[in-house]
């Protein structure tokens, strides 16, 4: 050999260079060492203390108690990110079918084999086609041109616009946000430095990447995963909501963006600020955009096809997944388009198709176990004896609590959904309508930006503090819980499905009984 290898290069590491190197691989994932390592430790011990140690609570069945262990541990790995949530959502199944949870593992896995997961991953693909042909960006531009928009609030109904649309072809807000970021801080960046400007860029990127993301995706059932979540759970007590049922009981919150707007414009004083040079910035980036080719004017008509099948879903009677999968396949079609599959895949949200899908297997779990109906009895004390109004305060309030917490509108999502549902009858209310006046609240987490994914892709902008996300948004938080009591829920009665009424007819369609 031409060099002698030196006794210390033999030598393993010692223990706090290990340590030093494992800290430092976790902090160039963008996460804090303290954090992560408390919450997997913490996770395990306390899944460790639920299921072994702790006796069984009364009125807990072994498996639901399991449930809880899991569910607990879960809870941790999602508000610490102790773990990728994908890789959370895959070693839900595991745990349930190996404590016990559910059996067999195909019961345990249940979630991944769901209408609504493929429902999903065909929404994620076509949004992976969009973004890759770069229609995500055309559409949001052609918009900021059209509307030729000279003010602060003009910007801002603009972009709101753009939401609306994207929320037809990109399943989640957050990936809406991003593909938005581009384009709000090539507007922003067109502003001075005053205070006024200062506060318009902060008006700007908090109402349009945040609030218009979020409220937007109320209203299409593919554009906001909790959505698929809760449709998942109604589907399991034979209750049917397709997707232009769901259009029909939830587009009255876009009235919530005009509150909001006026929320926002009012505390941060942009009624008059215009935007200088903030529109030629738009129609420069416009410009430079190449003409719309055929393969995307192609995978316009795709959606387009896929769109109008989900909105006459009542009356061919091809389910929204189905139908998902059949715009897919005509995707496809060779020589469609020219990029490859890869490119396809890097766009793809995978981690959140599986925490999703994990997400249903616990929802699932917690149902079958009665984990669900034990924590219903807990909460039901905290409620019982209020008129309908009162409950639904206090459990939307309870709930924002819960959410200062945890990153994920999923995981809070398949925490709260399947223990409303058993709570509903308990308190003599109906359950559909219940469950979704307070889960739609958990959306509207707007006190940190660590609550939100979108606030976190907002925050990334630099435009605004976390003091001005909280002291604008504790407000917008009373704005929706407001807007849920006095407004969406008397038209969820005004549809047939009143939150005071448990016994009321299904207005909607049923599940066939298999």
């Amino acid at each position: 050999m031409s060099s002698v290898l030196n006794g210390s290069d033999l030598q393993a590491p010692s223990g706090s260079a290990f340590v030093e190197r494992w800290q430092e691989n976790i902090r160039q994932s963008g996460r804090s060492p303290g954090r992560v390592i408390a919450g997997f430790v913490g996770a395990w011990l306390a899944f460790a203390l639920i299921f072994y140690v702790l006796p069984k609570p009364a009125g807990l069945s072994p498996a639901g108690q399991a449930t809880l262990a899991v569910m607990v541990w879960a809870c941790v790995m999602w508000i610490t990110e102790a773990i990728p949530v994908g890789v959370s959502g895959l070693l839900i199944p595991m745990l349930l079918a190996m404590t016990g949870a559910a059996r067999p593992f195909a019961v345990a896995a249940g979630g991944f084999t769901t209408p609504v997961v493929f429902l999903c991953l065909a929404a994620f693909l076509f949004a992976a086609v969009m973004q890759a042909a770069g229609l995500d960006r055309r559409i949001a531009l052609a918009l900021l041109s059209t509307a030729r928009v000279k003010t602060v609030n003009g910007v801002i109904w603009a972009m709101f616009g753009a939401n609306m649309v994207l929320s037809l072809i990109i399943p989640a807000a957050n990936a809406r946000a991003a593909a938005l970021l581009p384009v709000v801080n090539g507007i922003t960046r067109f502003f001075g430095d005053t205070p006024e400007e200062r506060d318009a860029k902060k008006a700007i990127v908090i109402q349009t990447l945040v609030y218009g993301s979020m409220i937007s995706g109320m209203c299409i059932l593919t554009a906001h995963l909790p959505n698929l979540v809760l449709v998942g759970l109604f589907e399991k007590q034979g209750l049917k909501l397709s997707y232009i049922d769901w259009f029909v009981l939830q587009w009255p919150y876009l009235g919530m963006f005009v509150i909001t707007q006026l929320w926002v414009q009012r505390y941060f004083r942009t009624r008059k600020v215009t935007v200088k040079g903030g529109y030629q910035a738009v129609e420069r980036q416009y410009r430079e955009l190449s003409r719309t080719s055929q393969s995307e004017w192609l995978i316009l008509a795709v959606f387009a096809v896929i769109a109008l099948l989900w909105m006459t879903e009542g009356w061919h009677k091809i389910a929204s997944h189905n139908a998902a999968l059949i715009g897919l396949g005509l995707l496809f079609i060779p020589g469609l388009f020219g990029f490859k599959w890869k490119e396809l895949q890097d766009r793809t949200i995978w981690g959140t198709l599986l925490l999703l899908a994990g997400a249903l297997s616990m929802s699932d779990a917690m149902g079958r176990s009665g984990l669900a109906q034990w924590l219903s009895d807990i909460v039901h004390p905290l409620a019982h004896g209020h008129p309908w109004w009162m409950v639904l305060v206090i459990l939307m309030v309870g709930t924002h609590v819960i959410r200062l917490g945890m990153l994920s509108n999923i995981a809070a999502i398949t925490m709260i959904a399947p223990v409303l549902i058993a709570l509903a009858p308990k308190l003599g209310l109906h359950p559909v309508a219940f469950t979704m006046l307070v889960a739609d609240t958990d959306t509207f987490a707007y006190i940190l930006p660590t609550q939100i994914t979108a606030a976190v892709i907002a925050y990334s902008s630099g435009t605004f503090s976390m003091s001005d996300y909280a002291k604008v948004g504790w407000a917008a938080v009373l704005i929706a819980i407001a807007y849920g009591i006095l407004v969406m829920a008397p038209w969820y009665a005004l549809l047939g499905v009143p939150v005071w009424d448990p016994a009321a007819a299904w207005p909607f369609g049923s599940v066939p009984v298999k």
